[in-house]
């Protein structure tokens, strides 16, 4: 499957949590030229990406810039997007017209959001998938705020202070927990004009529960502590349409909306080149249990742009999760380097470590050994804290971080409301 000659060239597409932790196994390798090419300078950390778009942290606090990070570590970088690949002549194209031969090309390049084909929600909606969104999110609520303060119209206002968030996973739910805390606690005291305003924050999805693939115990935990908070759960739904501030539902309601926050799917990136004989379900690349994609050569996929049918636990794919790409692009270094020995490559299996997410100041959920165990409340929180900030890449990241948490939690406040035009 890979040849153990050195010096082999291997390009990686995306670095993110598959792509840096495949990367990070390569330091200094005698085995292997290892290039990562991304469209940005520096990782960051998805899962607080929200906490940047409502201002609780900065955009350095979870980012951290790829040259540094590979400093004295024998690893290319190249900032660049992706044109084509070229599998017959083993070639990538890049936008800045640069042509990249490999040995073997692996792709971590994750996934964006998923509007289903609706223009209006592509249009007027805020997504959130990367840093650059998270502070058009945070710039635009600031702004909104602003022009509700000034309007004289109570209806105007009303609308300006109504949000909708589609999509009940950790994304939509984290936001709305953490909009409805500053709702709660900070918005009458930076905005007295506000003070008597209506408004109000609705979380919508099309499942059951908020938060479906957790457990019983979480579902419940998580639709009491968000009601509690002031939000508006709607379930059994979907948002078909946002345009002109009115935000329709496929059964016939209409709320009239400042804001739509769109957390409500992921489709994996494509690339030409790749046969669409290649791709699955989600646009997400095939590949066998090894992680290599179905009908080319010597092309590798994982994390989020990856689907495998391999596993009997997962047999419609692995979850589009950090912990998948983490595994798999660990998993597949390691791989690269037993051959490197001779020794014979081992098939990816997922170990499933438990799903978390922090509902408001006080609250977090927590499921861990498939369900087995569950924590909710302070010690959720507690937990949800320590995974994320040891998680983080840099430890001036973990420091800045855990900082802004502390000082937030105990003034019910942050410092980060400015709104940076660029």
């Amino acid at each position: 499957m890979i040849s153990n000659e050195t010096g082999k060239k291997v390009i990686v597409i995306g670095g993110g949590f598959a792509g840096l932790n495949f990367v990070q196994r390569f330091y200094n390798s005698k085995h292997y030229q290892v290039t990562l090419v991304d469209k940005n300078n520096y990782n960051y950390f998805t899962p607080l990406l929200y906490q940047v778009a409502t201002s609780f942290l900065e955009p350095s606090s979870i980012s951290y810039p790829f040259r540094k990070l590979f400093r004295d570590r024998d690893i290319a970088f190249r900032m660049a997007g992706i044109l084509r690949v070229d599998p017959d002549a083993q070639k990538v194209y890049l936008s800045d017209e640069s042509i990249l031969p490999y040995d073997y090309l692996v792709f971590a390049a994750g996934s964006q959001t998923n509007f289903y084909g609706i223009e209006s929600i592509k249009k007027n909606a805020i997504s959130l998938k990367g840093v650059d969104d998270a502070l058009i999110m945070r710039n635009t609520m600031l702004k909104t705020m602003e022009r509700a303060a000034a309007t004289t119209d109570p209806e105007e206002r009303t609308r300006l202070l109504t949000i909708v968030i589609a999509g009940g996973g950790p994304t939509g739910v984290e936001v709305a927990g953490m909009l409805a805390e500053m709702r709660k606690f900070i918005l009458t005291k930076d905005y007295p004009e506000l003070k008597h305003a209506k408004g109000a924050i609705h979380i919508v999805d099309g499942g059951a529960n908020l938060l479906a693939p957790m457990s019983e115990k979480t579902h419940k935990g998580t639709y009491k502590a968000l009601t509690e908070l002031g939000v508006k759960v709607k379930l059994h739904a979907h948002v078909t349409d946002y345009s002109d501030q009115k935000v329709s539902f496929n059964d016939g309601e209409i709320i009239e909306a400042g804001t739509l926050i769109w957390a409500a799917g992921v489709i994996a990136n494509t690339f030409e080149g790749i046969p669409a004989s290649s791709l699955g379900p989600g646009k997400r690349m095939k590949t066998d249990h090894f992680n290599k994609v179905e009908g080319v050569e010597n092309i590798f996929a994982i994390g989020d742009i990856s689907i495998q049918f391999t596993d009997p636990v997962y047999p419609k794919g692995h979850p589009q999760v950090a912990q998948v790409a983490i595994q798999q692009g660990t998993t597949l270094a390691k791989n690269f380097l037993l051959l490197t020995k001779g020794k014979p490559s081992k098939p990816f299996k997922y170990f499933d470590r438990g799903d978390m997410a922090i509902v408001g100041r006080h609250n977090a959920v927590v499921d861990l050994f498939k369900h087995k165990v569950h924590l909710n409340g302070f010690m959720a929180l507690i937990a949800w804290l320590f995974i994320h900030v040891i998680s983080l890449v840099n430890y001036n990241n973990k420091v800045r971080t855990l900082y802004s948490w502390i000082y937030a939690y105990l003034t019910r406040d942050q410092v980060l409301r400015m709104i940076f035009r660029t």
